[in-house]
């Protein structure tokens, strides 16, 4: 529980003091890193998809109680895929270990607090999710838990604006 609450306080110090680095979320932001699984995730190679990029962290609760959802949503649509960025202090071999208890259905990278990805804007809370509109661009940024329903709605809203 120490260890818990210790890493906490490491994160939000660290999410503090580098609220300057981070830019505004680009409109249509690259994103390409190694995942666990040794894979390459490169967010243009998804192009006529939506993406939910999701920020989440092994600590957080509302991060935790999400992933299923996101897991059903991604396998039930094939127009729909995912990255979990654990974003964090963890060790890989933690998040690895935290995903044999908690398993999900897309690909999971892990990203230090101090290397954040450019083109996305600093998480100002966990879980932190976007919404890659088929064609690259941001479609809604979500701050705080969201569902399956939440993201179906913005994906209805987005396939609407564009039709």
């Amino acid at each position: 529980m120490k260890r818990s609450i210790l890493r906490l306080g490491m994160a939000f110090a660290a999410l503090l003091f580098a609220a300057g680095a981070w830019a505004a979320t680009a409109k249509k932001p690259e994103l390409k890193l190694a995942t666990l699984d040794g894979q390459t995730f490169d967010l243009a190679a998804q192009n006529g998809k939506w993406v939910i990029v999701n920020f989440w962290a092994t600590w957080c609760s509302p991060c935790i109680k999400e992933m299923p959802d996101i897991s059903k949503l991604v396998e039930s649509r094939p127009d729909v895929t995912a990255i979990g960025l654990a974003f964090g202090d963890e060790e890989v071999v933690d998040v690895q270990s935290f995903l044999k208890k908690h398993p999900v259905k897309y690909p999971i990278a892990n990203v230090p607090i101090d290397s954040p990805p450019k083109d996305f804007d600093r998480p100002k809370g966990l879980p932190t999710t976007y919404l890659i509109a088929p064609d690259g661009t941001v479609a809604k940024k979500f701050t705080g838990p969201v569902t399956a329903r939440d993201i179906e709605k913005a994906i209805a809203a987005g396939s609407a604006a564009k039709s």
